[in-house]
């Protein structure tokens, strides 16, 4: 495991960001997997920077998000394909037919969990995986639980997850209650995994996931089983460690 310290998130968006860009000149037609949420904004508009600026090129990159709500059309502005061409896709040069998310209104979710399986293994697998850290140590959607989920599944929203993302919504019960998500199994079958984790408030469970034992109770506590993991946190989130 590789941790990079930034000094705030403008630091770890352009760290990160270049990270992926590497990734993308290494290999154009590459599998990214993607994330959503407020920590990869920044990120992302790094690489739209990098694009714009003519030194990346997505043209034959491929990508498979990590979840999305269930319940929630695409034109749905919480909706993760809402947010992902919002804030990346429709900014850069990546051909749409080339991107993957899950089906958020499939009504039978053991048959979308299974395409959504298939969709990835037909890519070849993800050559790099971004991920954030939730603050119940959640990565994807998989919450604490008693046992580390392997693929694609729908997961019902622990409180403390619906309480973090109701600040998106107009009403807290507009927020939803499902989720598709990759499992932990298929997150780790990544060749790559790039975790992003800013502000004090993650500090604690940035800490308990890296140093802390490998348990479901603490999902992201199994990328330390991950062979090619890269940690980028600015000082905030990395408070613990100094103290300790």
């Amino acid at each position: 495991m590789k941790l990079y310290r930034a000094l705030d998130y403008k630091d770890l968006s352009r760290k990160a960001a270049n990270l992926i860009a590497a990734q993308v000149m290494m290999k154009p037609d590459c599998v990214l997997g993607l994330a959503t949420g407020s920590t990869p904004i920044g990120t992302y508009e790094q690489l739209v920077e990098k694009y714009q600026n003519g030194d990346l090129d997505f043209k034959e990159v491929k990508s498979a998000n990590l979840d999305e709500y269930r319940g929630l059309t695409k034109d749905n502005d919480q909706s993760y394909y809402y947010f992902m061409n919002h804030h990346l896709f429709k900014h850069v040069n990546i051909h749409l037919e080339n991107t993957n998310i899950p089906n958020g209104m499939e009504p039978d979710s053991k048959k979308e969990c299974l395409r959504y399986e298939k969709v990835i293994s037909d890519l070849g697998g993800v050559d790099l995986q971004l991920l954030g850290l939730g603050h119940n140590g959640h990565i994807g959607f998989n919450e604490p639980s008693e046992s580390f989920d392997q693929i694609t599944h729908c997961v019902d929203l622990t409180p403390s997850t619906i309480e973090a993302n109701k600040r998106f919504f107009e009403k807290a019960e507009d927020v939803p209650k499902q989720a598709y998500t990759m499992g932990i199994g298929t997150i780790m079958q990544a060749r790559k995994i790039l975790l992003i984790v800013s502000g004090e408030d993650k500090a604690d469970i940035l800490y308990q996931s890296l140093c802390g034992p490998i348990t479901p109770h603490v999902p992201a506590s199994v990328l330390q089983l991950h062979k090619d993991v890269v940690v980028v946190a600015d000082e905030a989130a990395l408070s613990k460690f100094s103290e300790k």
